[in-house]
């Protein structure tokens, strides 16, 4: 078989069902099987599934176990030579799945690949390609360094700025709304890391992909649309805990030398997040009032 694709769900109905027409199109002439594992929505995801996508393999969760956990237990089935981690607020093009499986067989040092993402109005979504998130890094990135120096190779390496996103560069990390990996390449690295819940777990496989000897590809010339956060609410309690967190663990893994230190500026970026959350409840509040 050609490719497995897994897609997590989570209350995202309308999205989920048409990102599965998508992958449907772009699956047209390919090998392939279809894996959904729902972590406990009550949007009604299970009855929209049974009643429009009959050739699936579904899993349902009766929890929501995270993004890592639910990930591998569609992994543990799969029959693929390849993997598409996918997210169901993404919309692939007709050629997209056929372009990348091209590229993967061609290059025989690939172990993965990521795509261009842009939102539905064509804006490039940064998060595409990056870099390690390293101490520097991440304080360009939560400073906001990196988008007053969008271009700069010191300043923004988190999203590689100095990379042109039309064009196809090995990087380091890849997205894991859309992450396409060899099967021998898990085989080889284990599956996601269970301690991420939710962010973060598509950077710690992308290291460990390339500590195994691989390369992870960017392909600028491929560009799906990404709804981004269709599941998530980045001003919620719930993002602020699990996104924080992923950084902690990710640094804590890799560079345990410097995790206390690490934390504690985490925890001040946090804090501030946190505020302009409040913030701008109240703000909203006062306006809706008026």
């Amino acid at each position: 078989m050609d490719i497995s694709i897994i897609i997590v769900n989570y209350n995202a109905k309308k999205l989920l069902k048409d990102c599965l027409k998508s992958v449907q199109i772009a699956c047209k002439g390919i090998d392939n099987e279809i894996w959904i594992v729902d972590n406990n929505s009550n949007d009604g995801s299970i009855k929209m599934l049974n009643e429009n996508f009959l050739n699936i393999n579904l899993i349902q969760n009766k929890e929501n176990f995270g993004f890592s956990i639910a990930n591998n237990k569609a992994l543990k089935n799969v029959k693929g030579q390849n993997i598409l981690i996918l997210n169901p607020d993404t919309i692939l093009n007709k050629d997209t799945i056929k372009n990348c499986l091209k590229f993967i067989r061609k290059n025989e040092k690939c172990g993965a690949i990521g795509v261009q993402m842009t939102n539905l109005k064509g804006k490039f979504l940064p998060e595409s390609k990056r870099g390690f998130p390293t101490a520097w890094a991440s304080f360009c990135k939560l400073s906001k360094l990196n988008y007053v120096f969008h271009k700069s190779k010191i300043f923004n390496s988190y999203h590689l700025g100095h990379l042109d996103k039309d064009k196809n560069h090995s990087v380091e990390i890849l997205a894991g709304a859309f992450m396409l990996i060899r099967k021998n390449v898990l085989d080889k690295t284990g599956f996601f890391d269970e301690d991420f819940f939710m962010y973060g777990e598509d950077i710690d496989l992308s290291k460990r992909i390339l500590n195994s000897g691989w390369e992870n590809w960017y392909l600028g010339t491929e560009k799906i649309f990404h709804y981004k956060g269709g599941s998530t609410n980045n001003l919620s309690k719930e993002y602020v805990k699990h996104f924080y967190n992923a950084m902690y663990i990710f640094c804590k893994k890799y560079n345990p030398k410097v995790s206390s230190l690490y934390f504690i500026l985490i925890n001040i970026i946090k804090m501030i997040h946190i505020l302009k959350i409040y913030l701008i409840k109240i703000i909203t509040k006062n306006e809706s009032a008026e």
